[in-house]
């Protein structure tokens, strides 16, 4: 897909394709460390090869049964999940001072902007505010993670459109033991990615031009 055809208006919106992890996360870093009140932010939209991501305060006790994938100890807030293809990665790199937003705030946004575009494709999902992320019919579609740091956000959302569900199975996802996982394709979304992309990235923007912290 062409990035001039996504909307980009105070952000400069990144398509990244598949990256290494460890990789990405330093990067991620790198630009909230180098990052100035001048800054302008950066929305990066991406895939992961296969990896499972456990979070600052994760417990070991949620890796059931990682296989050959890797499992990574991160900076992130949150449990475990996985990340592979087919999966669309989202990193939101804000200054939340300038935004005058907060992680919870931020939260919000990343379930809105989802939650909107899940509808766009007839698909009517929810938040849970005890368990961040969004839902359809109890199955969970799309996880967030983030991670504040001199101001600026990272990490970010992981929405399922075509990934492989088998690896959630090695793990309790976002630790919750039992939670099933779902994806857009079983529900009648696309498959491609590039056609959730520029839905997602016009509705996430949105939120954020708006300043205004969606209710739920």
């Amino acid at each position: 897909m062409d990035p001039s055809s996504i909307p980009n208006h105070r952000y400069h919106v990144r398509q990244l394709g598949l990256v290494d992890y460890v990789e990405t996360w330093q990067r991620m870093m790198a630009f909230t460390d180098d990052r100035t009140p001048d800054t302008v932010d950066e929305i990066w939209f991406l895939e992961h090869p296969p990896v499972y991501t456990l979070g600052l305060n994760g417990r070991r006790e949620h890796v059931l049964d990682p296989g050959a994938i890797p499992v990574i100890q991160v900076d992130r807030g949150g449990q475990i999940t996985y990340h592979g293809p087919g999966q669309l990665v989202v990193y939101p790199l804000l200054d939340m001072k300038r935004l005058a937003l907060g992680p919870r705030g931020l939260v919000r946004i990343l379930e809105r902007a989802t939650l909107d575009c899940l509808a766009e494709f007839g698909i009517v999902g929810h938040a849970r505010p005890e368990a961040p992320g969004v839902y359809v019919e109890m199955r969970k579609i799309a996880s967030i993670g983030l991670r504040i740091r001199r101001g600026g956000s990272y990490h970010g959302l992981a929405f399922n459109i075509s990934v492989d569900l088998d690896p959630f199975r090695g793990i309790n996802p976002c630790g919750y033991r039992g939670l099933e996982m779902t994806r857009l394709v079983d529900l009648g979304g696309p498959s491609d990615l590039s056609e959730v992309m520029p839905v997602l990235a016009q509705h996430l923007e949105h939120w954020l031009i708006r300043r205004e912290i969606p209710a739920g």
